[in-house]
Parts: structure tokens; C-alpha cells; sequence
């Protein structure tokens, strides 16, 4: 699955490296884990927030009695 997504931007291994060379030199290798956490964090955020959503689109509307039908009930 990786090598698709990597033709369709048309990256091989060389710009693969070069890429990681360059990330690895502008943060260097201690902030590299806490970088990929927060983005996994944000990544977990943003999934449960369109889960919650697609629960409340599939969830039936609850009808509330209008203020007439509760005068009514005894």
C-alpha cells in the first residue's frame, strides 16, 4: 500500500531519503518521536470527532412533545 501512495506522488526511495535527511536535520532525532506523537494525537482526535459525527447523522431524531401534549397529560 505504501509504494502506491508513494507512485502517486511520484517519490522514490532517493526523494524518500532526502526527505528524512532533511526533516532529521532541521529537528533533530529527539524531537522526531515527539513530533510523530502529537501528529498520531491529532490524527486520533480528529477520527473520533468524525466518528461522533456520523453516530449523530445515524441517530434518529428524538421527538419532544409539543407544550400542548404535556398540558393534556394528566
Amino acid at each position: 500500500m505504501t509504494s502506491g501512495i508513494l507512485l502517486i506522488f511520484g517519490l522514490g526511495t532517493t526523494e524518500l531519503l532526502l526527505i528524512a535527511l532533511v526533516v532529521l536535520l532541521l529537528f533533530g532525532g529527539k524531537k522526531i518521536p515527539e513530533l510523530m506523537r502529537g501528529l498520531g494525537k491529532g490524527v486520533k482526535t480528529f477520527k473520533e470527532g468524525v466518528d461522533g459525527m456520523e453516530e449523530e447523522i445515524k441517530k434518529p431524531e428524538e421527538k419532544k412533545p409539543s407544550p400542548d401534549q404535556e398540558e393534556k397529560k394528566p
